[in-house]
């Protein structure tokens, strides 16, 4: 009798820590209507998958094996100004289709493709798992990067004489040089679940870290070797893929576009390198025009990573969070045990520097950890810097405080102010094997196996068709109530499919000043939804590029110039400090629009905004300037010129 009121009253009191009071009345001010994708000519008729083909040795848990690669990104595609073009990896067809937002204008709507690796060597052991846009080789055109399970990245880059976007516009180019003189692939089979772009080393040009989960192996090859495994921990795994970082090194425009990027093997020290990755993202949290990076890794300790790269040379150190006697061990930065599988920074308390949005598995009866909310204590970039740079990272765990610790299986996490307030609603993807039959004891009792059996799929219980881990649960979309903290209101907004989703994409697609978003369902259609709220506060959109001196800006599908990778501005107003940055792309599986924006609430006035950023020789250049609410398209060179976009 004790044993069941002493359970029961913890449940309460769990559930209660949940439930935030004024959800409903926070939801109110939102209003998203979900519009339908334009896909392939024939695409809908297509068969549909529902599960992978695996290795043999992963036959009997082969749905926990196929519960990743739906991918999503929304980026200026066609160079007209506007981030009304999308990219998605559908699991059901392992396809990579390129089409318009729902709200595109009719000048910007094109035929919908697919992007098809080959003449370069494809097989069925390989399968995409991310697309990232991006101007890869400096010619102001967007290319996109396709990351797999089962092979190298690929960069489609877009061809010079392109007039609109179409399968036939873009080259395919190995990121990882390999040669085939059979037609075969015969490069490593890396197992890519994240990926960050940004400019690493502050040369101007755009970088990746490419996060890879599974070790090399031929996962996904029914007629493969038994060269596969599985984490060796629940809780401090480091026998994964690991991280590649692959720095840029040159490139060409024209109708035969080419890019180089040589890989950095030292660049972040190997016991930060090893884990399963999930996801990745980065920003410049001490001004010095470099970004710092935090892995979120499955099965263990995630990673903050201080930029101390030079131009050409990339290299990381690691900085860990301090213990007081007080503070649990996972709520400490880099001794976390928990599973994190999504990553993204923004300014969540509205005081000018960025703080972190970590998802984690968070599911009430299942593996109840929390999401982490590490909220930046660094009173300045300067004082942040000192830190980073003894080794210690300046971020205290919040999630529980704000009303965001407990969500379910959590994936990927964005950030972005939908009303225009000044605050940030945080989007959390959510869910992992739908299915009829319960698995979650049988989870259980894996989570307390001996770890040395772990490795094994042999050991691992069944998770095959049918079968349900967290199956039924839906988005998360946090709100801010009028105590301050969040509350998750997905349902009152219509948002609660119960479909898992993993990448979450966000842009301002129609230059409104409203922020919409899409998001990639694992077994199910994509998703796009319209912001529609009834009243939206004044905005400050910057769209910030660099010139592009191998490109005609205005002709065919290039635009303004290629985007300033790197950029961070911090703005001033009566109503306080916000800092946004040109997100060049991470997390797990959903890609934001190079936008900068700001919500400016119902203040009409002008706006002091601070710039740091590299120019196109990677030179770092900071200045301050007065601008008014609304878009504006400024040209960085040495100095900051606004310009005429298309």
């Amino acid at each position: 009798m004790v044993t069941i009121l002493v359970t029961t009253s913890l449940f309460f009191v769990v559930r209660t820590s949940v439930s935030v009071a004024g959800g409903d009345e926070a939801a109110a001010a939102y209003k998203f209507k979900e519009m339908p994708i334009a896909m392939p000519p024939g695409y809908e008729s297509q068969p549909k998958k529902t599960i992978r083909e695996v290795n043999p040795a992963y036959e009997k848990i082969r749905a926990w094996i196929s519960s990743v690669g739906a991918s999503i990104a929304v980026n200026d595609v066609t160079g007209n100004g506007l981030a009304n073009g999308m990219c998605i990896v559908d699991t059901r067809t392992d396809s990579v289709v390129v089409t318009y937002t729902p709200t595109a204008r009719t000048a910007d709507r094109f035929t919908p493709f697919v992007l098809d690796g080959k003449p370069l060597p494809m097989d069925d052991a390989m399968a995409p798992t991310g697309c990232t846009p991006g101007d890869f080789n400096g010619d102001s055109r967007n290319d996109f990067l396709v990351t797999y399970w089962g092979r190298t990245p690929v960069l489609f880059l877009a061809k010079s004489d392109a007039k609109t976007p179409s399968a036939s516009a873009y080259v395919p180019r190995e990121v990882v040089a390999s040669q085939s003189l059979d037609g075969k692939y015969h490069g490593p089979r890396w197992n890519t679940d994240a990926v960050y772009v940004a400019d690493l080393d502050g040369s101007g040009h755009p970088s990746m870290i490419v996060g890879n989960y599974f070790p090399d192996s031929d996962v996904l090859d029914p007629n493969g070797l038994n060269n596969v495994e599985m984490n060796d921990s629940l809780s401090s795994a480091k026998n994964a893929g690991g991280n590649r970082v692959l720095r840029w090194y040159k490139g060409s425009a024209g109708t035969n576009p080419d890019v180089s990027f040589v890989e950095d093997k030292d660049a972040i020290p190997y016991d930060n390198s090893t884990g399963w990755t999930l996801a990745i993202s980065g920003a410049d949290l001490t001004g010095s025009g470099l970004p710092d990076v935090y892995i979120a890794n499955d099965f263990g300790h995630g990673h903050l990573l201080h930029n101390r790269s030079t131009p050409g040379n990339i290299r990381f150190t690691e900085a860990k969070g301090e213990r007081t006697p007080t503070t649990p061990k996972s709520f400490v930065l880099g001794d976390g045990s928990f599973k994190g599988m999504g990553v993204d920074f923004g300014d969540v308390d509205s005081n000018g520097s960025f703080d972190m949005m970590v998802s984690n598995i968070t599911v009430a009866w299942g593996l109840e950890e929390s999401n982490f909310l590490w909220v930046n204590q660094a009173d300045s970039p300067a004082a942040a810097k000192a830190k980073l740079q003894d080794g210690i990272a300046p971020f205290k765990q919040e999630a529980q405080k704000n009303g965001v610790a407990w969500t379910g299986w959590g994936w990927d996490a964005k950030m972005g102010d939908f009303l225009n307030n000044g605050q940030q609603n945080i989007l959390q993807a959510d869910g992992f094997v739908k299915g009829d039959i319960d698995r979650w004891p049988w989870l259980q009792e894996l989570a307390m196996t001996n770890d040395n059996l772990l490795s094994n799929p042999a050991m691992w219980p069944h998770v095959g068709p049918g079968d349900d881990l967290a199956g039924d649960e839906v988005m998360a979309f946090y709100a801010r109530t009028s105590s301050g903290k969040y509350a998750n209101v997905s349902k009152q907004l219509g948002l609660d499919v119960p479909i898992p989703t993993r990448g979450i994409a966000t842009a301002d697609t129609t230059g409104s000043g409203a922020l919409d978003f899409a998001i990639a369902r694992q077994w199910g259609p994509p998703a796009f939804y319209a912001n529609q709220a009834p009243k939206l506060g004044n905005d400050l959109t910057l769209r910030l590029y660099r010139p592009a001196p191998d490109s005609t800006a205005g002709e065919g599908l290039a635009a303004t110039g290629s985007p300033a990778y790197g950029t961070t501005v911090s703005i001033t107003t009566p109503q306080g400090r916000q800092i946004a940055q040109l997100d060049g792309g991470g997390g797990h599986g959903g890609f934001r629009s190079f936008d900068v924006r700001f919500g400016l609430g119902t203040y009409t006035g002008p706006v002091e905004a601070h710039f740091t950023w590299r120019d196109s020789g990677g030179g770092l250049h900071t200045k301050t300037q007065q601008l008014s609410a609304g878009s504006h398209t400024l040209m960085l060179t040495d100095d900051i010129q606004e310009v005429t976009s298309r």
